[in-house]
């Protein structure tokens, strides 16, 4: 069998809201509550949302995560309209360097947004390095491989040229 994820628990102030709040801006079905967690279905993944005072006895503070979606082009079409609709600020960079702006990375499109705990959302149609070094807007982080010392140096291309 091949290795999946399965789930993970993601940190909450409000579980419920927090769950109805991704599966409404992916447009994906209403959470299922089991237990302490409300279930986000992802494909094969859930995202199972936890009140924070539940997940770390009582603390306060929830360290923002970073989650990446893979979607079409319709969907992101989808998701862009409800940041937009609902008003929420939205950034072209995990950074938040470049406000309301989307990227081009990998001949693709991407957004970063926040879900209402902090956690950093991304909606992708192209994963990651998928346009390598050859495409129009190569991902940033596409610059060179590593390679084991046994085969030598790999070259890499400096994506600002």
């Amino acid at each position: 069998m091949a290795v999946r994820l399965n789930h993970t628990i993601v940190a909450a102030r409000d579980r419920d809201a927090s769950a109805r709040f991704l599966a409404e801006m992916l447009g994906l079905p209403a959470p299922v509550v089991l237990g302490h967690f409300a279930g986000v279905r992802v494909g094969d993944t859930t995202l199972d949302f936890m009140d924070v005072q539940e997940y770390r006895d009582g603390a306060t503070e929830i360290a923002s995560q970073h989650y990446a979606f893979l979607v079409s082009e319709i969907e992101f079409d989808a998701i862009f309209a409800r940041i937009r609709e609902r008003g929420l600020a939205y950034w072209a960079d995990p950074g938040r360097t470049k406000p309301g702006q989307i990227n081009a990375w990998d001949d693709g499109r991407g957004v970063y947004f926040e879900d209402p705990n902090g956690h950093l959302l991304e909606a992708i149609t192209r994963p990651y390095g998928s346009g390598g070094t050859a495409a129009s807007h190569p991902h940033p982080l596409v610059a060179h491989r590593l390679m084991s010392p046994e085969r030598g140096t790999a070259t890499h291309r400096d994506p600002s040229t």
